[in-house]
């Protein structure tokens, strides 16, 4: 069954300091939406606090309707399934038994792996191409392999909903298109609704359907992605000067730095 993520006027934040305040979207079933914005942002405490891994300071964070708040952690283990930035920690595990254990909120903390969970992960591993690396040490492969283990152990989860947070950072320029076309192709097919975050605005043109820009705690623009990433978006929240070009039939686009342009030095 897919879901319906929206965000009602969340304010967000960790200790003693509140990052961001007075956000508001929805994501529906099957829609891609990335979060674009400068180092500090937000963007991590923000997926941090729909995960309910830090309590939300004001608002709602509601699946299908209902409120989340008072949701268990499995409950929400089935509905959201989330990819972090880093690796998973120096565990002497292989990278089957990684995948394997997203299965954990289907089946509960002490029971045995099921059949359907072998083959939920066997299906995951084999979707991101890394099937050659199930009997592999953990602590022994690249990282870049890690982020495709750690994005097959979320999919093995069978979530609802997918929270990634900059999955494709440590890999190399193939496998970061590998995990985009996944990406998309589980909202596609799937229809999984997915939130994913980002430091390159041209993911945003490859495959969002919408943009949410975050800028010094407040979430100054939300669209599709060519009404977001402009010239003048992109003077105002990353302080530099920008061209976005357009690419082939101009569906596509990139975002070129002016100072960094060899056309303009020529």
């Amino acid at each position: 069954m897919n879901a319906r993520l929206s965000v009602e006027d969340l304010a967000f934040g960790y200790g003693e300091r509140t990052v961001g305040a007075g956000f508001g979207f929805a994501v529906e079933a099957g829609e891609v939406l990335c979060l674009l914005g400068p180092n500090g942002g937000g963007k991590t405490t923000l997926f941090k606090t729909i995960l309910g891994l830090l309590p939300a300071r004001a608002g709602r964070i509601r699946i299908d309707g209902e409120d989340v708040a008072g949701w268990s952690a499995r409950r929400r283990a089935l509905a959201l399934g989330y990819v972090p930035q880093a690796g998973a920690g120096p565990f002497p595990f292989s990278v089957r038994e990684m995948v394997l254990m997203g299965r954990t909120a289907h089946r509960g903390p002490f029971a045995a792996p099921a059949p359907s969970d072998h083959a939920a992960a066997e299906a995951a591993l084999d979707r991101l191409g890394i099937a050659h690396l199930g009997e592999r040490d953990w602590l022994r492969i690249s990282g870049g392999e890690r982020q495709l283990a750690l994005i097959a152990r979320a999919l093995a989860q069978a979530p609802r909903i997918l929270v990634l947070d900059e999955p494709t950072a440590s890999l190399d320029f193939g496998n970061q298109v590998r995990v985009l076309e996944q990406v998309r192709r589980l909202a596609d097919a799937n229809g999984l609704t997915v939130v994913f975050s980002t430091h390159h605005p041209e993911q945003a043109f490859a495959i969002a359907d919408r943009v949410a820009l975050l800028h010094e705690g407040r979430l100054a623009r939300l669209g599709r992605p060519a009404e977001v990433i402009t010239s003048a978006m992109m003077r105002e929240v990353y302080g530099t000067e920008v061209d976005v070009l357009p690419v082939g039939d101009g569906g596509m686009r990139v975002c070129l730095p002016r100072a960094l342009r060899r056309d303009q030095r020529i």
